[in-house]
C-alpha cells in the first residue's frame, strides 16, 4: 500500500495542516472536500472574531511550506473566520494544489473486500473510500490510511433539553424562525426591531448576544432574550480576567455586561421542549414568545459513513475513548486538558484517525492549535517516525473556567465542582426573567 496516499476527510484547518505535514514527510496527501472551496465551514461564520490570536492559528509544517511563495504570516491580532481564510487557510490550499478534491463528499469508508465482521487479513487491505461528486457521481478511492478531520459543523446540537430536537424544532427551522448560527451585525435584517431568543451558554452563545447587542443599539426596539439551563454561577461568563486566552475571556465579560445592564434579559433553568414557530416552551411549562430563535448549544460528530470501521469510543463523548476522560466538559476545562497525539487518537482499525474537532466528539473545549499537535504526532506515527510521535510539542493556555462535576447541568446549581472546586459568591447583579436578583 505503499504506492497509495493518505485521504484526508476535510479541507479545514486541521485537514490542511495535515496534508502539509504529510508532504513534509515525503507522503501523498488526497484531501476530500465536501465544499467548493477550503475552509467551507469556516466561510460560513467568517464574520465571528476568534479568540486565539494569530501565532496560535498557524501550524508550523503549513507556514514551512507557505514561505517559499513568500507568504508571511501575521504575527499579531485576532483574525475574524474570513480573515484566517484570506490570509492563511487559501493560500494553504493553493499551496496544496491538486492533493485537494472539491465537492467530494465522503459517504462511507471501509476495507477493501472486508466488512466490519471480518477479521482475516484485514489490516493489510487498504481502505476504500465511497465518494459522491457534486452531480451525484460516485467512485471509490483506495488510501493506505485515513485521517478524518471532517469537523462537527454540519451537526449543531438541537435545541431539545433531552439532546433531541424539539418538537416542532425542524418545522420552525424550515420556516426559517430557527437557526444555528450566530448572528450578523452587518446583516441585521432578521433581527432588527425584532425579539429574538439565544439558547446556549457557551462561546458561541456569548458571540450571538455580543451581535445581536450591537444590532439593538443601532435599531430601536430589538430585544434579546437568552435562555440557559442551569442556574447562574461565577463561571456562566466564562473564565473573565483568569482565560489565558484573554479574547475568550472577553466574550463572556462583554455578555456578562449586556445582562448586567439590561440589554438582555436573561432566563435560567431553561430546558427546551417545544418550539411553536419562534415560541419556545420549556419543560416545566414557561414560554418565551420571539420573532426569531437561536440555537447555539453545541455540536457532534458524524459518525455515519465509519459505520464499517472499528471504533472505541467513549459512550459519553462519542470521543476516542482514550482522550474522553481529558476533554469531558463534567470534570475539566481546556486549560487542564492534556495535549493529544497518535497514541491517544489510534483505533482499533489500524491507521485510522479522528482528529481535529471530531476528535472531541460532543465536547466543547476544542482549540485549534490542539488539533495542530494532533496532525502532526499523527502524520509523524504514519511515516514511521515513533519518537517524534510519542513527543508533546504543545502548552496549552489555563482558561480559567471549568465545567464542574455532577452538577455540571444543574438547574438548581450554582457550584462548579469538578478539577477546579467552587466559585467565590457573586454579589452581582443580573436582570432574570425581568426580575433583578442578588447572587450570594
Amino acid at each position: 500500500m505503499t504506492d497509495l496516499p493518505v485521504a484526508v476527510i476535510g479541507a479545514g484547518p486541521q485537514g490542511l495542516a495535515a496534508a502539509a505535514h504529510l508532504l513534509e514527510r515525503g507522503l501523498t496527501p488526497l484531501v476530500l472536500e465536501q465544499g467548493s472551496e477550503p475552509a467551507a465551514a469556516v466561510a460560513e461564520w467568517g464574520h465571528v472574531r476568534l479568540f486565539s490570536a494569530w501565532p496560535e492559528l498557524i501550524d508550523k509544517a503549513a507556514a514551512r511550506l507557505l514561505e517559499p511563495t513568500g507568504w508571511e504570516a501575521p504575527a499579531k491580532g485576532y483574525p475574524t473566520g474570513a480573515q484566517w481564510r484570506e490570509r492563511y487557510l487559501v493560500p494553504l490550499a493553493d499551496a496544496l494544489g491538486d492533493h485537494i478534491r472539491y465537492s467530494a463528499t465522503v459517504t462511507g469508508v471501509s476495507r477493501k473486500g472486508r466488512d466490519r465482521l471480518v477479521d482475516a487479513g484485514r489490516a493489510e487491505q487498504p481502505f476504500v473510500l465511497h465518494v459522491t461528486a457534486a452531480d451525484g457521481t460516485e467512485e471509490r478511492l483506495e488510501a493506505r490510511a485515513v485521517i478524518d478531520a471532517s469537523g462537527t459543523w454540519r451537526r449543531p446540537n438541537p435545541a431539545g433539553a433531552d439532546g433531541l430536537p424539539a418538537l416542532g424544532e425542524r418545522a420552525a427551522h424550515a420556516a426559517g424562525a430557527l437557526g444555528y448560527a450566530v448572528p450578523d451585525r452587518a446583516n441585521p435584517a432578521a433581527y432588527a426591531g425584532r425579539h429574538t431568543v439565544v439558547i446556549g451558554a457557551g462561546d458561541s452563545a456569548f458571540n450571538a448576544v455580543n451581535e445581536l447587542t450591537a444590532i439593538a443599539k443601532d435599531n430601536p426596539g430589538t430585544r434579546i432574550t437568552w435562555a440557559i439551563r442551569r442556574a447562574v454561577s461565577t463561571n456562566t461568563f466564562g473564565g473573565g480576567e483568569a482565560d489565558e486566552l484573554p479574547e475568550r475571556g472577553a466574550l463572556g465579560v462583554r455578555a456578562r455586561k449586556a445582562v448586567n445592564d439590561g440589554s438582555v434579559e436573561l432566563v435560567t433553568g431553561f430546558r427546551t421542549e417545544r418550539v411553536d414557530g419562534a415560541t419556545v416552551t420549556a419543560e416545566d411549562g414557561r414560554s418565551i414568545e420571539a420573532d426569531q430563535v437561536v440555537v447555539l448549544t453545541g455540536y457532534r460528530p458524524d459518525l455515519g459513513f465509519l459505520s464499517e470501521m472499528r471504533l472505541d469510543l467513549d459512550p459519553t463523548l462519542e470521543a476516542p475513548r482514550n482522550i474522553a476522560v481529558q476533554i469531558d466538559p463534567n470534570l475539566h476545562s481546556c486549560g487542564s486538558v492534556s495535549a493529544t497525539g497518535a497514541k491517544d487518537l489510534a483505533q482499533p482499525e489500524p491507521d485510522l484517525y479522528l482528529v481535529g474537532m471530531k476528535s472531541y466528539g460532543r465536547a466543547p473545549t476544542f482549540l485549534a492549535m490542539t488539533g495542530y499537535e494532533q496532525v502532526r504526532s499523527v502524520v509523524a506515527e504514519l511515516a514511521g517516525d515513533h519518537d517524534a510521535a510519542a513527543r508533546v510539542e504543545l502548552e496549552l493556555p489555563d482558561t480559567g473556567v471549568c465545567g464542574g462535576a455532577g452538577v455540571f447541568d444543574d438547574p438548581e446549581s450554582t457550584t462548579s465542582g469538578g478539577c477546579c472546586g467552587t466559585p467565590a459568591p457573586s454579589e452581582e447583579i443580573f436582570t432574570i426573567s425581568r426580575t433583578p436578583i442578588t447572587l450570594s
